[in-house]
């Protein structure tokens, strides 16, 4: 089934639309050969070979315009003579969005518009791979005082006031303030986030591909004796070696006559997989700083049980239910409206019931009418922001429950899904 195939049943409701659609048993699941790129696993369309294949993949000369003259914006609206963007330990993707580099340890990047960035990167060794990959960017040992040494650049450039993104830490965001006043523009980036280019969109397929070739490989793998240990490590195996980075594979197993896991785990166990047994998975892979995010769930060497039927018709109803009323224009809280046969069916959530995607864990933050997330909704959806739809549709002793789900987009007249994966309760074994 192609995407519009899948998008179509998707848009036409009911629980019936994809649950009962055959998948074929003995269809072989696409592995890569040594040597191999691995772009035929992930049944993408041939346009998007040339961005798999390359090494140190970049977006084009425009797209990153676009992003500069985005944070040239915010600082104009502030007064301000630069943007510190920074990255640390692994965590801030400003420096990857606006440069190409992930960054690891540290990477301290001064932005002003029309200058080369300079970027202080920890550890020195880093520093040869940085200037392969960082883009209109000169590339200093930060000598482990980075941000001294970005003070003391700010002060020789006569800076007064400078915006601040990334996870700056209070001795250094102190340390730099005895030379210019800082501001953050963590907020402001966010937002800018939130709205997805066509580039990005394509970045978020090909780490959507990824992501069901994961689904794909856990589902065949299953098999019973398995520890839930060896379960995350099958679908590490299927997009590592072609070039994937792991995101997430919570995974949760528990046994359908007397089950004691509701949602998926964050940390796999030493569990082993026992004839019926369901096990489900939330499992992201990721293309540099773009995801997908798919969910589904499979009983072992058995039919589900009603209690399981039930709670999967309902998280499929519900995700139907949510994504037909996705459209730009309309307001969040319509979401968890939609969502209400949940509750109708005697069941309620966990996990969050959507959230928005793509380059972090944006708003709309939404859980269900029996579990409402931490913060009220207040967003109107808009073209081109992302958003994975998931309900984790538990029993009310949250011993058992169920997670479907994938990323989605929104389109100028509703949803399109960014995945290519069966909407059903698979088994163990099957080849997808």
């Amino acid at each position: 089934m192609d995407r519009r195939q899948f998008n179509t049943a998707m848009l036409a409701g009911g629980t019936t639309a994809l649950a009962g659609a055959a998948v074929p048993e003995d269809s072989l699941a696409q592995t890569p050969v040594s040597g191999d790129s691995g772009f035929g696993a992930l049944r993408l369309p041939e346009e998007y070979r040339a961005i798999f294949e390359t090494s140190y993949p970049r977006f084009s000369d425009p797209e990153y315009k676009r992003r500069h003259d985005a944070i040239g914006k915010l600082m104009e609206a502030n007064g301000l003579d630069y943007v510190l963007i920074v990255t640390s330990q692994n965590v801030g993707n400003a420096t990857v969005w606006m440069t190409g580099w992930r960054g690891t340890t540290e990477a301290l990047t001064l932005f002003k518009p029309g200058e080369p960035m300079t970027m202080w990167v920890e550890y020195y060794n880093h520093q040869p791979q940085c200037r392969q990959v960082a883009r209109g960017v000169e590339v200093r040992w930060g000598e482990e005082k980075g941000a001294a040494l970005v003070a003391a650049e700010l002060a020789r450039r006569g800076a007064r006031k400078v915006g601040v993104i990334g996870p700056l830490s209070p001795t250094a965001w102190k340390g730099i303030e005895q030379k210019v006043t800082l501001m953050s523009l963590g907020a402001e980036y966010v937002r800018l986030r939130m709205i997805k280019s066509a580039e990005e969109i394509a970045w978020m397929r090909i780490g959507a591909a990824l992501s069901d070739l994961g689904m794909r490989t856990l589902i065949a793998s299953t098999k019973v004796g398995m520890t839930e240990h060896e379960l995350a490590n099958a679908i590490e195996r299927s997009y590592v070696g072609i070039g994937g980075a792991i995101g997430i594979h919570f995974i949760g197993s528990t046994a359908m006559a007397n089950p004691d896991c509701c949602v998926p785990r964050q940390w796999a166990t030493r569990r082993k997989i026992q004839p019926g047994d369901f096990v489900f998975c939330e499992l992201t892979s990721t293309w540099w700083d773009y995801s997908g995010q798919v969910l589904r769930g499979m009983t072992v060497e058995g039919e589900p049980t009603q209690l399981y039927k039930d709670l999967h018709e309902t998280a499929f109803a519900a995700f139907n239910a949510v994504t037909k009323v996705i459209k730009p224009g309309v307001h969040s809280r319509e979401l968890t409206e939609a969502s209400s046969m949940i509750e109708t069916h005697g069941f309620t959530t966990y996990d969050d019931l959507v959230h928005g995607y793509g380059g972090g864990y944006f708003q709309p933050i939404l859980g269900s009418k029996s579990r409402p997330a931490g913060h009220p909704p207040t967003l109107v959806l808009e073209e081109n922001m992302c958003m994975v739809v998931q309900p984790n549709v538990i029993t009310k002793d949250e011993k058992a429950g169920v997670q479907f789900g994938q990323c989605v987009r929104v389109t100028k007249t509703g949803f399109e899904s960014l995945h290519d994966f069966p909407g059903a309760m698979f088994k163990a074994g099957q080849i997808l």
